[in-house]
């Protein structure tokens, strides 16, 4: 099943416009290559909603604010939507300050979501309205985290992805845990940040089946490290893993993502 995601996604090669956080943006377009799909990145209000009717996905990421991008985010979404183009939010340090929060409020009034992907952190900003936690990097998972996944994805009709120690993706009813990833991923800025980029691609190649391909996202990312930690000697450091991720989504066959993946499901 999963690495069926994988094999559609390099077949229709889906172009990807990424309005992305800047620390990461290069890393973001070099993955997307990796996984089969390209990219565009703008984030003028003058042009996003003309970039956005040339690609066949969206991704929002909120990190690095400022009134023109966000601003750029909505008319993007908006634009999206009205084409019918999947859109995954990234809500990024959402409860740092109340112009992020103001900002993730608006989008989700005025944008219909395919997916969004944060830390525990920041879903539970999203489900309260109000700031849970400080700070980009807060993850700390809790006994609420699966409900308020659960909860904001039947909100928002999203598929809901929880990135930390145990992954988590539902659609609000059926929930999964993934257990897929290595510690190590937490010294790669922007690691968040190129996941919801490959769950933009995943789901826009593969939009009949939008649970599928974002538990398959999340999976890839996840065997991604296992993989690149693997490779490294006593020489290298997160320099050394950051490449070593994007080359193993490069190379990242369907039985690798197959037989690496590592979930459970209830519902």
């Amino acid at each position: 099943m999963l690495g069926e995601i994988i094999q559609q996604t390099r077949h229709k090669r889906p172009l990807v416009h990424c309005i992305t956080n800047y620390v990461s943006a290069n890393d973001c377009a070099n993955l997307l290559l990796g996984c089969g799909a390209s990219a565009i990145m703008a984030d003028d209000p003058e042009e996003v909603a003309e970039v956005t009717a040339m690609c066949n996905g969206l991704v929002l990421n909120m990190g690095i604010p400022n009134p023109r991008k966000l601003e750029a985010l909505l008319i993007a979404g908006k634009e999206a939507n009205r084409l019918g183009h999947p859109v995954v939010l990234d809500p990024v340090g959402v409860g740092s300050s109340a112009m992020r929060q103001e900002a993730a409020r608006k989008l989700l009034e005025q944008v219909c979501f395919a997916a969004i992907r944060g830390n525990a952190t920041e879903i539970a900003t999203l489900v309260r309205g109000t700031a849970a936690h400080r700070g980009v990097d807060a993850d700390e998972q809790n006994d609420a985290t699966e409900a308020n996944a659960r909860q904001l994805a039947r909100k928002t009709g999203a598929m809901v992805i929880v990135t930390g120690d145990t992954d988590l993706v539902t659609d609000g009813t059926t929930l999964y845990r993934v257990h897929n990833g290595h510690p190590m991923m937490r010294t790669v800025t922007g690691a968040g940040c190129q996941l919801s980029a490959l769950v933009g691609a995943y789901i826009t190649a593969n939009a009949a089946q939008p649970m599928q391909a974002a538990l398959a996202a999340v999976c890839a990312m996840g065997v991604c490290g296992e993989i690149a930690h693997r490779r490294l000697t006593p020489m290298d450091g997160n320099a050394s893993y950051r490449n070593y991720i994007l080359n193993a989504i490069c190379n990242l066959t369907p039985l690798a993502l197959e037989e690496g993946a590592n979930y459970e499901t209830d519902c």
